[in-house]
């Protein structure tokens, strides 16, 4: 099966009644499965109400109960964001995939703190989300161009996520699932945490790992990688090719003390054995080789 969400998951959106709320959960509804996954809408001051036919309530909560959705999708304004995590969380929601960017680093120290040793899966904020390829898709990301396959993508970047399926689908090469982690300093689910869903998936054969500058996260995935990892994985770290005096990476990447650069993530990388495309353009490539 697809790592986190496939065609049985059920879906409600916090926010569906902004712009970008509606926007986004009518295009991830019109995708596959999607009329039979999303299944909720949630707004405190509109509760009782629905959009184009998908009921709306009040909280989380009775969203749940109501519907039997397990996975929430929020496009809540900045302010509020954290505050909408803390609600999915306290109703023990599965997943919550925040697509929301901005949200305060304090506000989210906290959730993040309040997490802690409870049931829900955060990925994000500042993320596209995550799709099953012919399934079903939680975010933002261009759906068109996916195809089911049996390669896991796992990236900080958004764009950068849709530039490695470009390349592998030039390579004949489908998706079991892609996730994109989102690139602020504090937040769910990161690439070591994906990387051993991945592992344990039966339908992904190999994994491309898309990383950017600051933190340790490619290193710190990489070294488990070397441990304990049963698959081919292919990195990418932005800014190897960037161009003198400039940065590649998130707003929320930030370098300290010297660490977190792509040479050190490409050099760390390469010493656990992980073969690295030095090119946007070569990373289908070299995950194809990488298959043999």
């Amino acid at each position: 099966m697809a790592i986190l969400i496939d065609r049985n998951t059920r879906v409600m959106t916090q926010g569906i009644t902004g712009k970008t709320g509606q926007f986004h959960t009518r295009m991830c509804r019109d995708y596959a499965y999607g009329k039979e996954c999303f299944v909720a809408g949630v707004n405190p001051k509109k509760g009782g109400e629905d959009f184009e036919g998908i009921p709306i309530f009040a909280t989380v909560e009775e969203a749940k109960q109501a519907t039997g959705a397990t996975v929430s999708v929020i496009y809540v304004p900045p302010p509020f964001a954290a505050a909408a995590i803390d609600e999915a969380v306290d109703a023990e929601l599965d997943l919550v995939i925040c697509i929301t960017e901005g949200i305060p680093v304090r506000d989210m120290i906290r959730t993040c703190h309040r997490m802690r040793g409870r049931k829900t899966r955060l990925v994000g904020p500042n993320c596209p989300g995550i799709i099953t390829p012919d399934e079903i898709k939680i975010g933002i990301m261009p759906g068109y161009i996916h195809r089911k396959g049996r390669v896991g993508v796992v990236s900080r970047s958004g764009t950068l996520t849709y530039e490695a399926v470009a390349q592998l689908m030039e390579q004949g090469l489908g998706q079991s699932t892609c996730i994109g982690t989102g690139g602020d300093p504090v937040n769910g689910l990161r690439h070591l945490d994906v990387m051993q869903l991945f592992d344990e998936d039966d339908e992904t054969d190999a994994v491309l790992m898309v990383g950017e500058i600051g933190g340790t996260d490619e290193e710190d995935c990489a070294r488990w990688v070397k441990e304990n990892m049963r698959k081919p994985v292919v990195g990418y770290i932005a800014g190897l090719t960037a161009p003198p005096g400039r940065r590649m990476g998130h707003a929320g990447a930030v370098i300290s003390g010297g660490r977190g650069t792509a040479q050190e993530k490409l050099a760390v990388l390469e010493e656990c054995g992980i073969k690295v495309a030095r090119n946007p353009a070569e990373m289908g490539k070299v995950l194809k080789s990488a298959l043999g």
